[in-house]
């Protein structure tokens, strides 16, 4: 069981905010996006890949539920590195990709927008998660937090090649908030799948990056750790990355995974 909660801000600067999430109790599901274009399209590209996500699941699992492994159609083909579910989500941010790339070519205020994504779901006592862009989500097991996710980024393309390399010289650099990947870029984007085991009491938090751009890794988990209840941790890690004067929209989903299995 997944219990979640999220909360968004367009910031002190930004005029409009262009993040979206939602949240699927029921199916374990959380999904947050940071949408990208001129003329509030950022805003329409998010809206787009978080519907799509949720539809997507959502219409696998009524037809699962009716029909078994038939009601499941693969129009991008099935990897075999990951299961049914790490699939289903790889499936869902393609479905996404096509949806915003259509909406992109209707009109010319929609020219080039784009979105980061990361979807994930407790799917039993196995976390399931399917991202592109650079939004986050870390884990948070006894007191650790871990980046679970790795960002489609210039700066982590080149530290990537050269560990060495100072990570404050290139928050100066003119390529430093360059993506190289996103939702809605090209016919079929890199959908980047992880699976791995929860366990009780894991907490789960993902951000876009105008939240984990002024936190950092240790400032994220002590905010994080200010209270066991998802709400109060999101609204107590949005305080702290606003407070930290970020400049950009500021969205954060807290979910606390408990086993029920273990409560009897």
């Amino acid at each position: 069981m997944l219990r979640a909660y999220g909360v968004t801000d367009k910031g002190r600067i930004r005029p409009t905010n262009e993040d979206r999430f939602a949240i699927l109790d029921e199916l374990g599901l959380c999904v947050i996006a940071d949408g990208m274009g001129g003329h509030n399209a950022g805003e329409v590209a998010a809206r787009l890949a978080v519907d799509a996500i949720v539809d997507f699941v959502q219409e696998s699992h009524r037809g699962a539920a009716l029909l078994g492994d038939r009601a499941l159609d693969w129009p991008f083909g099935f990897d075999p590195d990951f299961s049914a579910d790490g699939n289903l989500l790889r499936t869902a941010i393609q479905i996404a990709n096509v949806q915003i790339l259509e909406m992109a070519g209707s009109a010319d205020r929609f020219a080039g927008m784009g979105t980061t994504v990361v979807a994930a779901r407790a799917v039993g006592a196995r976390l399931v998660v399917g991202h592109v862009g650079d939004s986050r989500l870390y884990l948070l097991t006894d007191g650790r937090l871990r980046q679970v996710t790795r960002d489609d980024s210039w700066v982590a393309s080149v530290l990537a090649q050269d560990p060495h390399v100072d990570p404050v010289l290139l928050q100066h650099h003119p390529m430093r908030n360059a993506l190289t990947n996103v939702v809605g870029a090209r016919p079929r984007t890199d959908v980047h799948v992880m699976e791995e085991a929860l366990r009780d009491g894991d907490v789960l938090i993902l951000t876009t990056d105008g939240v984990h751009g002024v936190l950092s890794d240790e400032q994220l988990r002590l905010a994080a750790q200010h209270d066991p209840e998802p709400e109060v941790m999101a609204h107590h890690v949005l305080a702290a990355a606003l407070a930290r004067g970020s400049r950009d929209n500021c969205t954060v989903i807290a979910a606390r995974y408990e086993n029920d299995q273990l409560k009897y």
